[in-house]
């Protein structure tokens, strides 16, 4: 009995869960990546036009493809995190590659010879571009810093939450995502699915389905859902089938579980949602890539002053009211929302997310109108000339003000939203994965941003540009109201995948009544 008695005790303090002292040193590894990555991107424009002497198309086109590439990284990440190397020893590797990454970004500033010689006023328009080895020492900058946001933004979230004790059995958490592949498994009920095509679904599959559970599993128990039910037939046992001694497939790729298939299930469920959130950022996109530029030809000077407010430094506006918004959402918007709904959030997370999607359409609307304006002004009453681009507008720089509060705001309701939506929906062992969505999102954004300035561009070519060097001779306000209109369409896309959408956990009315017959089925044997 003492054997045993000293046995338990040491296996439980193999966890030693933080808490809330944890929080500054996770906090703080986000916030310094984020003040890094974003902060250098939202001024990477000026200075890729400015120091490195780009086009303003071939700027944007870059930092798209860099913020697609950073986002898309985080899924990568997330894989080798969950897979091999764990949240620990990710995020020490990918803090150390951002540290070296804003290094070498610093001394292409420093160093003259890192970048192109300083272009004359009277060399505007034949400006020296970089040489191939100074775009070489400017891309592996950016590479790090890829690598660096790839390894923390996934797994900062997930490890965060691990600093406090679930109240789970001791030991089982410890091996949460260091030794096991869980995208293995979604592969393996897809290929036994293909295997058994042929065979015919049982009409009560709750009840006849394959359903092992491991005792080590640290996902929870789902019920069965009556979606994608062509992967049922992973989970149909054959003859053929053997179990081993623990009653597990002795064939994974031939038998899988009705837990593995509604795991699988809560993945593609959430895709459609996924792409609906991807296209929303596009609105993010363009009022961290246009603004800037709509910044540079507005009278950005404070007040009767001749201190001219840095263009990029506008993107404050977006992020003072994505900060201020949330907590006067959850202390005072929500416990109102509460009463009416009687729902503990106020209102679900695709209710929220859909929210933040009608204000990003507002917010686009309200960018094209504020640009009509801009560039009227510019044109019959501008301020000076900036021999980069052009008449700069007597409007002040402060109206832009409105639409980077609006898509803050918007923000606060999507983006918060999709964190916990991808968190909580997809499996407890896939949780980075799913903290990697909403960046694996924004790297679509990107992408999808960048397709359509080079299609819009070339497209406007013949009849004058939307997007040319000099604002004032384009439509910028035509590109907004473009991109309004596909905003519209994907939040009607999204409010029928929202109503299609069933959350991780919740199965239908039938299956719970068949609850008592499914426990009296277990006390059956097998025949």
């Amino acid at each position: 009995m003492e054997k045993n008695n000293k046995a338990v005790p040491t296996d439980e303090p193999q966890i030693n869960y933080r808490g809330i002292k944890a929080m500054p040193f996770v906090i703080g590894n986000e916030t310094f990546e984020k003040l890094g990555t974003l902060g250098t991107s939202t001024n990477l424009l000026v200075y890729f036009t400015t120091v490195f002497n780009m086009k303003s198309i071939t700027a944007t086109l870059l930092i798209n493809i860099f913020n697609g590439t950073t986002h898309f990284a985080t899924l990568l990440g997330a894989f080798l995190c969950d897979t091999y190397f764990g949240r620990y020893n990710t995020l020490g590797f990918a803090s150390v590659a951002s540290f070296l990454g804003m290094l070498v970004l610093c001394l292409t500033a420093a160093i003259a010879k890192l970048h192109p010689p300083h272009c004359e006023t009277k060399e505007i328009g034949n400006c020296p571009g970089p040489t191939p080895w100074q775009m070489a020492f400017l891309l592996s900058s950016l590479g790090l810093l890829v690598v660096g946001a790839g390894g923390i933004r996934p797994c900062n979230l997930a490890f965060g939450a691990d600093q406090f004790n679930p109240n789970t059995e001791s030991g089982k958490r410890g091996i949460s995502s260091f030794f096991n592949c869980p995208l293995a498994n979604i592969v393996q009920v897809i290929v036994a699915a293909v295997k058994k095509r042929q065979l015919k679904l049982p009409e009560q599959p709750w009840l006849s389905l394959f359903n092992h559970i491991s005792t080590s599993t640290i996902n929870s128990k789902l019920p069965y859902t009556d979606q994608f039910r062509f992967l049922d037939k992973a989970a149909i046992r054959t003859p053929e089938d053997q179990l081993k001694s623990d009653g597990s497939a002795a064939n994974p790729w031939r038998l899988c579980s009705m837990q593995q298939v509604e795991q699988v299930k809560c993945v593609m469920r959430v895709i459609p949602i996924w792409v609906s959130a991807s296209v929303y950022c596009i609105v993010l996109v363009q009022q961290q890539t246009y603004a800037v530029f709509q910044a540079l030809q507005f009278d950005r000077r404070l007040g009767n002053t001749n201190f001219d407010i840095p263009a990029a430094s506008y993107a404050v506006f977006n992020m003072l009211a994505l900060t201020i918004s949330i907590p006067i959402y959850d202390r005072i918007i929500v416990p109102i929302l509460r009463r009416f709904t009687g729902k503990e959030g106020g209102i679900t997370v695709l209710q929220k997310m859909g929210v933040g999607m009608v204000l990003a359409i507002i917010t686009m609307l309200v960018s094209a109108v504020v640009e009509e304006r801009r560039r009227t002004l510019a044109l019959i009453k501008p301020v000076g000339i900036d021999p980069r681009r052009g008449a700069i507008s007597s409007l002040s720089g402060m109206w832009l003000v409105p639409q980077l509060s609006l898509v803050g705001l918007s923000e606060a309701f999507t983006v918060i939203a999709g964190v916990e939506f991808y968190y909580k929906q997809f499996p407890e062992n896939m949780r980075s994965i799913g903290g990697s969505c909403l960046f694996v999102g924004f790297a679509m954004s990107n992408y999808l941003s960048s397709f359509l300035v080079s299609v819009v561009h070339r497209t406007t070519a013949a009849n004058g540009q939307w997007l040319p060097q000099d604002l004032n001779k384009g439509r910028l306000d035509y590109f907004y109201y473009l991109i309004a209109a596909i905003e519209g369409v994907n939040f009607g896309y999204f409010i029928m995948c929202a109503k299609w959408y069933k959350y991780k956990g919740s199965g239908t009315s039938v299956h719970e009544v068949d609850k008592g017959k499914m426990q009296s089925e277990k006390e059956k044997p097998l025949v």
